[in-house]
């Protein structure tokens, strides 16, 4: 069968998205779309030749619509989401779930009340090929168990919208869940360290800064965030053991080596650096709609990030304190 997808809120990353489903992954097609913005709409919807809908729940309300793609502005996540989950449709909605913590407790509560796991959470960092490779080496016990892991989040500019609280619940976000998924663990404290900020930024940013997490074990997690760095985008992990460590590689696949040194090309952004586990992760999802299965990251995994996010922005817009991380039972659906 084939999936008819309709994406709410086609921007810079709901066109990447259609542009896999339309050109690289199978299983899948863009029928309907919807947007503030009408005309952008329109633009998108024409070549594809879908229908565009006046409004989200207009779409999801579609019988011509199976499954729902949501890559809107953060704030309007949830009001999508509940829709689909009413309406017994699966829908991927990019990161973040909802805003706060509050908004995807109000998600799950719908999705346990209705009985069926029908969301995931687009968090791509889980497909990757080089940090699946290191939570095989970390499974394995090899090496021993987890003690520290060192993360380096590195993007060339920010744009003047970009706040000083989107270091944690934008930028932060990804690797706050994947470093639970990494370490099969939860987070249970955290906070935020304020360096010498850089000069290439706008004056209402803290940039950069350090977000500090331990887990439940004990695992000691840094996360440098770093918006302005200026030379490209840049994804780093060190997982330090008892008895070695595995380091993401760069990347790339040519190294360079010349009069001026030996180099190697560093990505631009994130739709370079993980284009490939994008591709992955919504091939995933269209094959399990098509068999009527969910897999993958759920609404839990949205909640249980959200609520070290809120805890981190507590952090920064205080004093640096450690602030602690308190999520609610997990529900039965989520076991």
């Amino acid at each position: 069968m084939t999936v008819r997808i309709g994406v709410i809120g086609p921007g810079g990353m709901g066109r990447a998205h259609i542009d896999r489903i339309t050109r690289e992954l199978t299983g899948g097609s863009v029928v309907a779309v919807t947007d503030i913005d009408a005309a952008n709409a329109a633009r998108v919807a024409e070549p594809l030749g879908a229908k565009v809908h006046g409004s989200g729940g207009e779409l999801i309300a579609s019988d011509d619509v199976d499954a729902v793609l949501v890559t809107s502005f953060g704030p309007a996540h949830e009001e999508s989401v509940l829709q689909a989950i009413e309406a017994g449709k699966p829908v991927l909605c990019e990161k973040p779930l909802a805003p706060t913590a509050d908004a995807c407790l109000r998600i799950i509560d719908a999705e346990v009340a209705a009985g069926r796991k029908l969301v995931t959470v687009g968090f791509m960092r889980r497909f990757d090929r080089s940090y699946n490779e290191m939570k095989q080496v970390l499974a394995s016990g090899e090496l021993g168990e987890a003690l520290i892991v060192h993360n380096r989040h590195r993007n060339p500019t920010a744009p003047e919208t970009y706040t000083a609280t989107m270091a944690i619940t934008d930028t932060a976000i990804h690797e706050i869940d994947t470093m639970r998924w990494l370490l099969d663990e939860e987070i249970v404290e955290v906070r935020v360290d304020k360096p010498k900020r850089t000069r290439n930024r706008f004056e209402h940013l803290q940039d950069p800064v350090v977000f500090i997490m331990r887990t439940e074990s004990g695992v000691w997690i840094d996360d440098e965030v770093f918006v302005n760095i200026r030379y490209g985008y840049d994804i780093q992990c060190e997982l330090v053991l008892e008895q070695g460590t595995v380091t993401l590689s760069d990347q790339n696949r040519t190294v360079r080596r010349d009069a001026q040194g030996s180099r190697n090309a560093v990505t631009r952004d994130h739709n370079d650096r993980f284009h490939e586990a994008f591709n992955a992760e919504l091939q995933q999802w269209i094959s399990a709609v098509a068999r009527g299965e969910h897999t993958g990251s759920s609404a839990w995994d949205g909640y249980a990030a959200a609520v070290v996010c809120d805890a981190g922005v507590s952090s920064l817009l205080g004093d640096g304190e450690q602030v602690p991380v308190s999520l609610i039972d997990r529900p039965g659906l989520y076991a």
